[in-house]
């Protein structure tokens, strides 16, 4: 069966203006985590702010189930831009200065930061990846749009490297990079995708995030994956979380 994108009602809520702050620092001034009493399954009990976290459009999900569509290109404009790498506590993040971004639904949308996750977060036909890049994008509404690319373990990954060359060691660090890093080594050559409509996957869950799902894997390198993990100190993935009523966009 093929669908129509307009068919779908990708409506998406209203994200305030700095909700993509919400992605760098997700939850900040309340202690979560990945384990235990402040785990993914204490979330939405936390705090009001975080109830989203019940929610029943939230995100990362077992990609599965797809259905047919008649799915754009998306139309990438990635410049030199990362500029600083963080250890927030919960992932490691390199800001990004203004002037990359991406084309969805005729919209424009501002490459703010990417992060990683390891394991991976979503899952692509049950299986999970030693490692997920996100790439965070708002438009000037605030609303955003995450573009997010799994890696296999295998070669080094240039680009990863030159990311994680200044990976502050403690939670709260923040280092310059010595030279500009560019999110297009981060993207796979190939620029299928898949589709479905999420949230953050940190607290405060906001749901109404675009998920643009690469369908090519890149490849890190055995090192690297362990020197994010022992650097991070813990696995930083949420559980999948239930489907429900969504479509799955292929």
């Amino acid at each position: 069966m093929r669908i129509a994108l307009s068919m779908l009602g990708f409506g998406l809520v209203m994200l305030s203006g700095t909700a993509y702050g919400a992605a760098e620092q997700a939850g900040h001034g309340t202690h979560w985590g990945y384990s235990g009493d402040v785990g993914p399954d204490r979330w939405a009990q936390m705090k009001p702010e975080f109830s989203a976290c019940a929610g029943k459009n939230q995100s990362p999900i077992n990609v599965s189930g797809l259905i047919e569509a008649q799915l754009p290109p998306v139309k990438f404009d990635y410049k030199q831009g990362g500029s600083e790498v963080v250890n927030n506590g919960h992932a490691i993040q390199v800001n990004y200065d203004a002037g990359s971004g991406i084309e969805v639904d005729g919209t424009r949308f501002d490459l703010k930061q990417f992060h990683f996750h390891s394991p991976s977060e979503n899952q692509v036909n049950g299986k999970s990846f030693p490692l997920e890049a996100h790439l965070v994008h708002a438009d000037k509404d605030g609303n955003l749009a995450v573009v997010s690319v799994m890696f296999d373990e295998g070669k080094d990954n240039p680009a990863v490297a030159a990311a994680w060359g200044q990976m502050p060691k403690s939670a709260g660090g923040k280092n310059a990079l010595p030279g500009k890093v560019g999110a297009n080594g981060l993207l796979p050559a190939n620029r299928d995708y898949y589709r479905y409509n999420g949230s953050l996957t940190t607290p405060p869950c906001t749901e109404g995030v675009r998920w643009i799902v690469m369908k090519k894997p890149l490849t890190v390198s055995k090192q690297q994956i362990e020197t994010f993990q022992k650097t991070l100190g813990f696995a930083n993935n949420r559980p999948v979380q239930a489907v429900n009523a969504r479509p799955i966009l292929k």
